[in-house]
């Protein structure tokens, strides 16, 4: 985490949580962790505990590598000092990033959505000169509030991804990060085991954009069924014709990466990004109608763009003796889909290595077959199954190699790869291909 210099005393910050305080009430923190690893002089280390780990077995740790206090949890039995006991070291964190955004006086982007999350966070963190955005996908209860913890003053906007899980968690998020603008970047068939339906996802997104105040502005994908909602907020929309900020003659070039039209107001050129996927067309429209609700100079914003750098195992072009693309970090009939589009226009013969869509519900058999059908129809010369196939195979026409894990993906690959071919690894994380595809990455480059 970078060094924000909050400054604040850890008398204030236990009257922030209603915590106890054991140790000197005039010492200062000049930043948040939860990471204990790394030398964190002078942070606050709050203790966070899951299902899976309980950060109060490292608070010796955090003291040692600088930390000037400590946030316990009171029943954790935890004796160093100084330290600030709560009863929740997680509502304590929530209430931490709180204090903070009332801080600031600068915009907050907040960015949700089925896909595009990261891409759109990243694309505007490149765009807004002087903007803070995590440099990883932190959307979480944590994420979101780390996010904002560690925005720098001297900040000229903040940029927050914000997922869900299901109804009612951005609600639970939405005092922490009092967004100025709300993004949506498209309500896709995702997660619907956990949300029931399309209509359940899209009131769980729409959380969103409740959260804005008054003079709170949306932007939303154009088209979308459910896009009367915006509750009298401005909106400013993106897609294609018709939109406020409009995208087409999308075409991909050899490294994935697109270029399109883009018009906005008088604003009406040709435009790249380096971030590969015909799916980043959208994204960046998104952000430029971000940029337009900030009344940003389009010109000025556009020609950042260039800089873009997109966050890890998302459509990363490794090109060596066989390219390999590695899309690994998350699988969903939208991104598989611009995912094939992508690869399927890069030349060389195509190979296609995917893994399960995670918690699509009742459309799981329906999309992993049609997704199959498109392997086909784009013309793949292989597709591998890693794991369980809940249809990729009755869509392909042609003879399916399956694996049951990353070692026997290795070997079969092994046997069917030729120098020169696009491999294509995706799949939800669950499946952790990103395994697979770094091994295929160091393999290539021997």
């Amino acid at each position: 985490m970078t060094d924000v210099s909050l400054g604040w005393s850890l008398g204030e910050i236990a009257d922030a949580l209603s915590g106890v305080l054991i140790g000197e009430a005039s010492l200062s923190a000049c930043a948040v962790t939860t990471d204990s690893r790394e030398n964190i002089d002078g942070q606050l280390f709050v203790a966070l505990v899951g299902e899976t780990f309980n950060g109060h077995a490292f608070v010796r740790d955090a003291l040692t590598r600088g930390a000037v206090a400590v946030v316990v949890e009171r029943d954790s039995g935890t004796d160093v000092a100084p330290r600030i006991e709560v009863e929740s070291t997680g509502d304590a964190l929530a209430a931490l990033a709180k204090k903070r955004r009332e801080e600031l006086s600068i915009p907050v982007v907040a960015i949700t959505g089925s896909t595009g999350k990261t891409s759109t966070k990243d694309l505007l963190a490149a765009g807004v000169e002087g903007s803070w955005a995590s440099p990883r996908s932190f959307n979480n209860e944590i994420g979101v509030p780390l996010t904002i913890l560690g925005t720098p003053p001297d900040a000229t906007a903040l940029i927050v991804e914000v997922g869900s899980r299901g109804r009612g968690h951005i609600n639970w998020l939405a005092p922490i990060v009092r967004p100025d603008v709300a993004v949506i970047t498209n309500l896709g068939v995702v997660h619907l085991e956990t949300f029931g339906s399309p209509a359940g996802l899209a009131d769980a997104k729409f959380e969103l954009v409740e959260a804005l105040d008054e003079r709170g502005v949306a932007v939303l994908p154009y088209g979308e069924e459910s896009l009367d909602r915006a509750g009298g907020h401005s909106v400013i929309t993106f897609g294609g014709s018709g939109a406020d900020v409009e995208v087409s003659g999308v075409v991909t070039d050899d490294h994935g990466t697109p270029t399109f039209d883009l018009e906005v107001g008088r604003f009406a050129e040709r435009v790249s990004v380096p971030l590969a996927g015909e799916h980043q067309a959208l994204n960046t429209a998104a952000a430029v109608a971000v940029a337009t609700a900030l009344d940003l100079d389009i010109d000025v914003f556009t020609s950042r763009l260039t800089t873009a750098t997109g966050s890890a195992w998302r459509m990363e072009v490794h090109r060596s003796s066989y390219t390999v693309v590695n899309d690994a970090y998350n699988a969903n009939p939208q991104s598989v889909e611009s995912a094939l589009r992508t690869v399927a226009e890069m030349s060389g013969r195509h190979i296609a290595v995917l893994g399960a869509m995670a918690e699509l519900g009742y459309v799981c058999g329906h999309e992993h077959t049609r997704l199959g059908r498109l392997v086909s129809d784009l013309g793949f010369a292989e597709l591998m199954v890693v794991g369980p196939d809940h249809g990729y195979a009755l869509g392909f026409e042609g003879v399916v190699r399956k694996a049951t894990g990353i070692e026997e993906a290795v070997d079969t690959l092994a046997d069917i790869i030729e120098p020169g071919d696009v491999v294509l690894v995706k799949a939800s994380r669950s499946s952790s291909l990103e395994r697979l595809a770094l091994h295929l990455i160091e393999d290539s480059a021997t």
